[in-house]
């Protein structure tokens, strides 16, 4: 059996002050990776709103991890903060236009191939992926932690 080839490319803790940095360095690394054009700029988005949604509902800090594996960029957010509740979880519908806040989520599984949510009251963790080359479909799946 072959091992997967795994290359981590960020490891950081993250507030306020270093989104911009973080989503500069995110980009850089994800284009390294191959991702170009639209689906690097939609994987750099997606993962902006993730780290942006830490911040303002997680608590105000947050940890990112994005690697690589063959033909994939993956990147991981979490937080301490309450969870994410089962309403704002399940819903899958696109906020309407007006709405100021509710996007974060939405976008990330929108703009990216597949994503993964893990939430309970000690914290949450987004993990979206995003591959190389373009996929067919998008897939967004979540757990309600304990």
């Amino acid at each position: 059996m072959v091992p997967i080839e795994h290359a981590l490319l960020i490891a950081d803790a993250f507030d306020q002050a270093q989104v911009t940095e973080l989503r500069h360095s995110v980009a850089a690394c994800a284009r390294t990776t191959g991702l170009r054009d639209e689906r690097l700029d939609d994987f750099v988005l997606a993962v902006n709103e993730l780290i942006t949604n830490a911040v303002r509902h997680g608590g105000g800090q947050g940890w990112l991890r994005l690697w690589q594996e063959p033909g994939l960029v993956l990147c991981e957010v979490a937080d301490h903060g309450p969870g994410i509740s089962t309403q704002n979880l399940d819903n899958r519908s696109r906020p309407e236009p007006e709405t100021a806040g509710g996007w974060g989520l939405w976008l990330a599984r929108e703009l990216t191939d597949a994503m993964d949510v893990d939430t309970g009251p000690a914290g949450t963790t987004v993990r979206i992926i995003t591959a190389t080359v373009p996929t067919e479909q998008h897939v967004g799946r979540h757990r309600s932690g304990e």
